[in-house]
């Protein structure tokens, strides 16, 4: 197991694409591929001096409830090869990036699994869930009384790489699961776009850009069939409701289309709320989203806000980061290390559920994820873990 250098990264990413059953990549995806991939942040396992299996980190931050930025490891590209699997290859990848991440003291790790069963031996918990979403334009229009709210232009695309990153750090930045873009996922994924996607951007009455749309129509071969026309978004972004219902009103407003897809919206956005006919909005799939991981415990509790109620002390058990074993005292002023008895205990995975606010605490109770030794604790911390609004990540990596 060891780091990989510059000219391993692309054999690396190869090995992962092909165990999720992808080609390998061409010369120009991975010319704009490579800018994800962090030097320093790459391991490779061997069997034989053969790379058998990979593992990439990216250093970024997600946004914690009370509005924190913490330091983040974004994982990705977790790959075995088919030939080399069941032999504790994966296990020892896992247990390298989390070493890796304490030394860097990142709080937190973070990734998108490509199946439920994997992470959740090695601490990780679903933190976020997102929605996947049709709507027949042609059958459904806004509502009069959804307000608008400044206008939407196009922009072309050589501008938009200067101009989304900047309104995606400055207005965007700010719920709960979502995560910061690093300059390389801002080049790989505006690199990837085909020469058909086009972008809006909404902007305010004084000009202040807060918002964004990216997404292009799917080819088919006569332009003017709209049965079969279907516009794909591939990014919405906005710094509230309202721009981001102006930023739908726009794409629901494009001539010549039938249907709008988009992926990856949260649960919450009030979509059907917003059209005449709630029933030309179709929920395709809900799906789990970010997954997490509490590197440090202590620290990350911490970090992050909690509701007002009478404190509740939790047990915590972390068989791969031992030390984050025990139990904290949690209340609205902040989190301690605790040697008193146990109110609720858990493993570190359902905590990770409970950390941005998705889960609720009495769900994860019924579940038998969380043993109760105090009845009256579980009202308590539920308000204490309670958010706002549901966290959305929103950002693929």
């Amino acid at each position: 197991m060891r780091t990989l250098q510059e000219e391993e990264l692309r054999a690396a990413y190869d090995l992962f694409l092909r165990a999720v059953l992808q080609r390998p990549s061409t010369d120009e995806q991975w010319s704009h591929l490579r800018a994800r991939f962090e030097t320093g942040r790459v391991l490779g396992a061997f069997v034989d001096d053969e790379l058998a299996g990979t593992a990439l980190t990216t250093s970024s931050a997600v946004v914690v409830p009370g509005g924190r930025k913490l330091p983040a490891g974004a994982v990705t590209g977790v790959a075995v090869r088919p030939d080399r699997t069941r032999r504790g290859i994966l296990t020892g990848l896992m247990h390298a990036q989390l070493d890796d991440a304490r030394q860097r003291n990142e709080p937190l790790a973070m990734l998108h699994a490509s199946e439920a069963v994997i992470y959740e031996r090695f601490g990780y918990g679903v933190a976020t869930r997102a929605r996947m979403v049709e709507i027949n334009r042609i059958r459904t229009q806004f509502r009069d009384e959804v307000p608008r709210k400044g206008r939407v232009h196009l922009l072309e695309l050589s501008a938009a790489t200067r101009v989304l990153p900047e309104i995606y750090r400055d207005r965007v930045l700010a719920r709960p699961g979502q995560i910061e873009r690093t300059d390389g996922w801002w080049k790989s994924r505006l690199g990837m776009l085909s020469t058909g996607a086009l972008v809006v951007v909404h902007q305010t009455d004084d000009g202040t850009y807060d918002g964004f749309a990216v997404y292009e129509p799917k080819s088919i071969e006569d332009a003017f069939d709209v049965a079969e026309s279907q516009l794909q978004v591939h990014d919405l972004q906005a710094a509230d409701s309202a721009v981001a219902a102006s930023l739908w009103r726009f794409l629901l407003d494009i001539d010549l289309v039938n249907q709008v897809r988009v992926v990856d919206r949260p649960l919450d956005e009030p979509l059907e709320l917003w059209l005449t006919d709630r029933r030309q909005c179709r929920t395709v799939a809900t799906y789990d989203d970010l997954w997490l991981r509490l590197v440090d415990v202590e620290t990350a509790l911490q970090q992050r806000a909690f509701g007002s109620a009478e404190p509740v002390t939790i047990e915590v058990a972390d068989s791969m980061l031992p030390t984050n074993s025990g139990c904290y005292r949690i209340s609205g002023q902040g989190v301690e290390r605790s040697t008193g008895q146990p109110q609720l205990s858990m493993d570190v995975a359902t905590l990770a559920s409970l950390y941005l606010g998705d889960h609720p605490v009495s769900r994860m109770v019924e579940a038998g994820r969380i043993q109760v030794h105090d009845a009256e604790a579980v009202p308590r911390a539920e308000e204490l873990f309670r958010t706002g609004r549901l966290p959305w990540c929103g950002t693929n990596f």
